[in-house]
């Protein structure tokens, strides 16, 4: 309960009086609705839908990727459940089943409600119809017949508005285009038919009245939206349907040029959500071009601008950095994707996005490096940013070794996602162990932090970035922390941390391993090979890296390669107290061996 409270306090802190009209209607409205269903379970009529009206509508094209062992899993009851116990999770869908939708919670030592709500997502059913779609052959019929069980034992089970599935109207948003799919490539008798066309509409008038705006503006949106576009379509020749096809258009326009930046990044600094809202993007296109519902050409430029984004942060090994949250979302299915415009990166070997605020580094030795000068993220709440400024990622040669740790999980674990959003979980430096911003909630920041590129440019020694942060000016004696990257021959990083300020602080550096790496430690240098490549890294001076790994008090040392998955991984540190001007830190990475030190000393003095 104490948690709850601290979070209604710090969500009302971010809304404005019009958000705070809103939630007010909002909550008497969600009141008075449970009086209302519980009296009258039929109180929502559905507009009847020919079956002819939904043959015309033309499905959107995905591109399949399912193996053949995936898909046997999938027939023989495999669930995403994003490494929960899918036990734990039909468990608590049963006691929870009767409940009504506001009632339900997260239960002390439970399943985490977003691992519950993924394999009611349906994505399973969407990859197998998807299958029988484009590949006939002998598993067709049992793909097609299994599909159709499942969304029918969805809805049996899963009465409107009761249970948690209701919850979030996000989930209701990707449920419908798998809804809609079903009724369309599936051959459903009148019952099941009506039923499916029943959980479409319930689901489009649930979206509607539970719209993300406001400070909830962000990617549920985009889902919502998605959801109101198809089901719009199905019932477009009622006035609710008509209503839903505008507002889920309309409001797609709108959050296209929010969401996206000019320069193709993410406004909510998370690269796994960039990709998630560019497809759901890119399926709604489909579905509304191809069926004649929307002219969606004006879309395209930025929608191209985020694969160039995207394109560039993809190294040799086609990883990318997980930078900001990620819970390991599909728009489809995993491995099903919406027909793209893909564009490939930009050439040259630096780039940088101005509006995002990163800077990548492609060598010909291999070597991709990604420099975070960006903001927190999406104002007001900063949902799904970490505290990551000035942070780099490196790999060389698609073999990843300087990492964003991750996500882990976003619930019934604070402590953990406490850790994996916060500085110390990240390539950059902490001041007197605190973030960089103020973790109210799990998903809620106050007093973000600015950073800022203030200087590129080609030096006789080599390329030369510096970046400026502001989150630790917020302390009582203030800090500013500058990060200045040298890149030498395409060979050789140096990195220096510097810091201006008052009072005397604690600085704490870390850069976190891959948990693949193998780590030696030899003359001051720490040898690090992964495969068939090798880094070298030191600290100048006297100063040493120590290592540092799956420390769970304080919590440091930790890698999550998927949504509820972490293990143990090397986090290499060092610690420094004193005034901010007689601070440094100068790390030296090499791609060719250990250097000598007194041409690394002589670059540290020119940075």
């Amino acid at each position: 309960m104490k948690k709850k409270i601290w979070f209604l306090i710090a969500r009302l802190r971010n809304a404005s009086l019009a958000e705070l009209i809103h939630r007010v209607i909002e909550g008497v409205f969600i009141f008075r609705l449970k009086k209302q269903v519980r009296c009258d379970s039929a109180f929502l009529p559905v507009p009847f839908v020919e079956k002819k009206d939904i043959a015309l509508l033309v499905m959107p094209g995905c591109v399949s990727n399912i193996s053949e062992s995936t898909l046997k899993e999938f027939l023989q009851g495999l669930k995403i459940c994003l490494n929960a116990d899918a036990r734990e999770i039909e468990a608590f869908e049963e006691r929870s089943r009767r409940t009504y939708f506001s009632q339900v919670g997260q239960e002390q030592g439970g399943p985490d409600i977003r691992a519950v709500w993924e394999p009611a997502r349906l994505q399973h059913v969407a990859a197998l119809t998807c299958h029988a779609q484009d590949n006939p052959g002998s598993d067709v019929a049992q793909c097609r017949e299994y599909a159709k069980a499942c969304v029918l034992e969805w809805i049996e089970e899963n009465s409107f508005l009761f249970g948690p599935h209701y919850k979030s109207a996000m989930e209701c948003g990707l449920r419908v285009p798998v809804f809609f799919a079903a009724v369309r490539c599936l051959a459903f008798d009148e019952r099941e038919t009506a039923a499916i066309l029943s959980a479409i509409y319930h689901h489009a008038w649930w979206i509607e009245k539970r719209l993300s705006l406001y400070s909830s503006l962000g990617n549920h949106t985009v889902c919502e939206c998605v959801g109101l576009v198809f089901a719009g379509a199905v019932f477009k020749t009622s006035a609710e349907g008509k209503r839903w096809l505008e507002r889920g258009v309309e409001v797609l326009r709108q959050e296209l040029e929010h969401q996206i930046l000019p320069d193709g990044g993410p406004a909510e600094q998370s690269l796994s959500y960039h990709r998630f809202v560019l497809d759901l993007y890119w399926l709604a296109i489909d579905f509304l071009e191809k069926n004649g519902l929307c002219n969606c050409s004006d879309w395209k430029p930025r929608l191209a601008a985020g694969e160039r984004f995207l394109a560039v942060f993809q190294d040799a090994g086609g990883n990318v950095p997980s930078i900001g949250d990620s819970d390991d979302g599909y728009a489809i299915a995993p491995g099903v994707a919406p027909r793209r415009e893909a564009r490939q990166p930009e050439d040259g070997k630096i780039v940088t996005f101005p509006d995002a605020g990163y800077t990548v580094i492609r060598s010909g030795k291999g070597m991709h490096l990604t420099f975070d000068h960006g903001p927190l993220g999406m104002a007001p709440l900063y949902n799904h940013g970490h505290a990551d400024a000035l942070s780099i990622t490196l790999s060389l040669n698609g073999e990843q070794f300087l990492v964003d740790p991750g996500t882990y999980r976003y619930n019934g674990v604070p402590e953990y996602r406490k850790y994996f959003k916060g500085a110390r979980a990240h390539n950059t430096v902490t001041v007197d162990g605190l973030d960089q911003a103020v973790q109210e909630t799990g998903f809620i920041w106050s007093k973000p932090f600015g950073a800022k590129l203030v200087r590129r440019e080609e030096t006789e020694q080599g390329t030369l970035l510096e970046a400026i942060h502001d989150g630790y000016e917020r302390l009582k004696q203030p800090v500013r922390h500058k990060r200045t990257i040298l890149f030498v021959d395409e060979e050789l990083l140096l990195l220096q941390d510097t810091f201006s300020g008052q009072g005397t602080h604690g600085y704490e550096l870390n850069f976190h391993l891959h948990p693949g790496v193998i780590t030696e430690m030899h003359e001051g240098w720490w040898h690090m090979r992964k495969g068939d490549s090798q880094l070298d890294m030191r600290l100048l001076g006297a100063d040493e890296l120590i290592s540092v790994c799956g420390q769970e008090s304080p919590v440091v040392g930790w890698y999550s390669p998927a949504y509820g998955l972490k293990e143990k991984s090397v986090v290499l540190q060092a610690r420094k107290n004193g005034c901010p001007d007689d601070v440094t830190f100068v790390t030296a990475i090499s791609l060719i061996g250990p250097t000598n030190i007194d041409k690394l000393e002589r670059l540290a003095k020119i940075i």
